[in-house]
Order: structure tokens, then C-alpha cells, then sequence
């Protein structure tokens, strides 16, 4: 079984600063050390905003990927168009069955 796009696109933006809102609604925003195909993410030097709007400083977290309910990538990734069309169309999707089966 191959990844999809999705998870390569995670995978290319390794290294760079993303945004990760969880399914308790905690934002996180750190760079990304490490992704694994199941959407598992490590990041290093975070500033997590929790629900209450309070911010905290964190040198290290590691956030499970069934607990994540979009990520913010940067522009810059090196990905055409096509793709990111792609990606979006299935993230999209993804989040909103996601949502619908959460009900």
C-alpha cells in the first residue's frame, strides 16, 4: 500500500513551521520535527494557544494523529499546483466526512 498525497505533502514540510488545530480546538505552532503516515507529529519550539486564549511556551510535543483536525502548511513547500489541488480537494473531504460521522 502506498501513502497518498496527503501524507507526502506532510512529509515535505518537515522541517518547516506549521499550524496544528487539535479536536479540543488547542492550537499548535512549532516546527515540525517528524511526521509519521498516520498523521503522528512531533514539533519543537511551540506556542500552543488553549481554548481559554492563554498561550504557553513548549520546547517539545508530540501530538497523535487521530487528535488533529487540520494543519496549516507553509507556502513555500515545494509542491506544483496539481498536487496541493488535490490535497485540498481530499483534506477537504476528509475533514468534512470527519465531522459528519462525529455527529
Amino acid at each position: 500500500m502506498s501513502i497518498g498525497v496527503p501524507i507526502k505533502i506532510l512529509h515535505e514540510a518537515e522541517g518547516h513551521v506549521v499550524t496544528i488545530e487539535s479536536v479540543t480546538s488547542e492550537v499548535y505552532r512549532g516546527k515540525l520535527i517528524e511526521a509519521e503516515d498516520n498523521m503522528n507529529c512531533q514539533l519543537s519550539n511551540v506556542t500552543v494557544t488553549y481554548r481559554d486564549g492563554r498561550q504557553a511556551q513548549l520546547e517539545y510535543i508530540y501530538v497523535r494523529g487521530s487528535k488533529i483536525r487540520f494543519m496549516i502548511f507553509p507556502d513555500m513547500l515545494k509542491v506544483n499546483k496539481t498536487r496541493i489541488k488535490i490535497f485540498s480537494i481530499k483534506f477537504i473531504f476528509l475533514f468534512l466526512f470527519k465531522e459528519c460521522t462525529n455527529v
